[in-house]
């Protein structure tokens, strides 16, 4: 399935909630606050949705949360059943400590798919060397610059004025002057406030 490309309004409309897919512009202009209802021609009556269905929401709303493909998405189930502890929490923090990801948490970029962006144009360092792959594996530690030619630009000169107002999560470490950041270890469950449940996905790939 290639990646979705359209108004992503509509997937928060689709699903009846705030995904944050727009960032910051969805708490200030959200569609869904004038629109709630599902997209779509309009139906007189809704058909009550099956487990499996259920299940294949909450697995939709992750992917789309973070923006990676079903290839991805499994992959990074795979590897979260993998590892020991929780598979559902194991799942969110592999998501969580991607480039970027984290690169949005850190307040450099409104949204995530801006994040990817600036990461896919080369203006992000991961330990002090250029990185332009979003899924870059991040880990506890690792520290996230911009790249010194990206301080001249226009994008960085606003990003900085705009830190003031963005509040990282307790597990980053961000230098606002600087424009810098630093992994101080990975997010804590209780930091992880997803908009889906994750032990819900686990049960639609363990069937």
């Amino acid at each position: 399935m290639a990646r979705y490309t359209g108004p992503v309004c509509r997937i928060c409309r689709r699903y009846g909630e705030k995904l944050m897919l727009k960032g910051d512009k969805c708490v200030t202009k959200c569609t869904l606050d004038k629109r709630p209802q599902p997209p779509g021609t309009a139906q007189q009556r809704r058909r009550k949705l099956s487990d499996r269905a259920l299940q294949l929401r909450e697995k939709q709303k992750a992917r789309y949360t973070y923006g990676v493909l079903e290839k991805q998405f499994v992959a990074y189930y795979k590897e979260a059943v993998r590892r020991p502890g929780v598979t559902g929490e194991n799942l969110v923090r592999l998501l969580e400590m991607r480039l970027d990801n984290v690169v949005h948490r850190m307040g450099f970029a409104d949204s995530l798919k801006q994040a990817r962006q600036i990461v896919r144009h080369g203006h992000i360092m991961l330990n002090g060397r250029k990185t332009n792959v979003p899924s870059a594996a991040s880990k506890a530690g690792d520290v996230i610059a911009w790249m010194p030619g990206s301080k001249n630009g226009e994008y960085y000169k606003f990003a900085q004025a705009n830190m003031a107002s963005k509040r990282p999560p307790e597990w980053l470490n961000v230098d606002t002057s600087a424009m810098t950041g630093r992994i101080v270890a990975p997010p804590a469950v209780a930091e992880m406030a997803t908009q889906f449940d994750p032990a819900v996905i686990v049960e639609y790939y363990s069937r």
